[in-house]
C-alpha cells in the first residue's frame, strides 16, 4: 500500500470508536478492501491505532521511514 502511494503519507492515528481521516493510514487499516479484509485487532476495544503501533515496528525491520514530530506524523516505504 505505502509503495503504490509512493510518497509520504499522514498515519491518521484514532481510537476504535472515532472516524479517521481518507488517504491515511489508519483509514487503510480500517478499509474492507484492505489485504485483510478491515480486520486489525483481536476484539472491540483492541480495534485502533493500527498506525501507531504498527509503523515503528515496520520503521525497526528498516521498511518504512518514519517522522518523529510531536504530532501529524507520516510515513513512507525504504524501497525494500
Amino acid at each position: 500500500m505505502l509503495k503504490k502511494h509512493g510518497d509520504l503519507m499522514p498515519l491518521g492515528n484514532a481510537d476504535e470508536g472515532k472516524p479517521v481521516q481518507p488517504g491515511t493510514v489508519e483509514a487503510w487499516a480500517r478499509d474492507a478492501k484492505n489485504s485483510v479484509g478491515g480486520y486489525y485487532g483481536l476484539r472491540k476495544g483492541y480495534h485502533g491505532r493500527f498506525a501507531n503501533y504498527v509503523t515503528p515496528i515496520l520503521e525497526l525491520i528498516g521498511v518504512v521511514e518514519l517522522e518523529h514530530g510531536p504530532r501529524n506524523n507520516r510515513v513512507r516505504t525504504t524501497g525494500r
